[in-house]
């Protein structure tokens, strides 16, 4: 039997892969693998997902050990174990506005594929505001005039200055987890202990 870890497509998967790698595991089979969603190495079975499926995964113990970002931890709040914080995928949540557009004092419209982390940013304020959920590209939102502004992670800051915003205010900070099904961090204990371990020591290094 192999732990069975699921990785989040894209950024956060580059960025374990080579962090596994630094810790002397074999990703040779991980690099290219195609299309290819199940990849099995001599040690683990990697299945490889959005983020949100990611945690279905585990809280299912389909998969044993998962790698997503915080922000997907925040927003859905799956019933798996957060395990440890992992030493890349840094970003932070933020209300972004267009440069130079005034900030309206009636009620206001935000855009957002974080629905939940919103609603909670604005009433900590005591504000009342309209939500629009959006699954991509929400800066286009208040360019569009969708909506006065977008919260969303931002992590360079890049993407919302090529299309005219600025962040308004930061809160927040994220960073990449390793996260567990319950159950299967006591009955593959064994099994998955030294990985877990060898995780551990690498974060410290970091």
């Amino acid at each position: 039997m192999k732990p069975c870890i699921a990785l989040t497509k894209g950024r956060i998967e580059k960025q374990f892969l080579e962090f596994f790698q630094s810790l002397n595991y074999d990703i040779e089979p991980l690099i290219n693998k195609g299309r290819k969603l199940r990849v099995e190495t001599d040690d683990f079975q990697f299945v490889f997902a959005k983020g949100v499926d990611v945690t279905t995964y585990v809280e299912h113990g389909i998969a044993d050990l998962g790698i997503v970002g915080e922000d997907i931890l925040a927003e859905f709040q799956p019933d798996v174990y957060n395990l440890l914080p992992l030493p890349f995928g840094n970003c932070r949540m933020a209300l972004a506005v267009e440069e130079g557009k005034e900030w309206p004092e009636r009620k206001r419209c935000i855009a957002s594929k974080y629905t939940n982390i919103t609603k909670a940013f604005f009433k900590e304020k005591g504000e009342s505001v309209d939500i629009v959920k959006l699954e991509g590209s929400v800066e286009l939102a208040p360019i569009l005039g969708l909506a006065d502004g977008i919260v969303d992670i931002v992590e360079t800051g890049n993407t919302l200055k090529e299309n005219g915003l600025i962040v308004k205010e930061s809160f927040m900070e994220f960073s990449a987890r390793c996260i567990a099904n319950r159950s299967s961090l006591k009955i593959k204990r064994d099994l998955l202990a030294p990985v877990i371990e060898a995780l551990q020591k690498g974060v410290a290094v970091k």
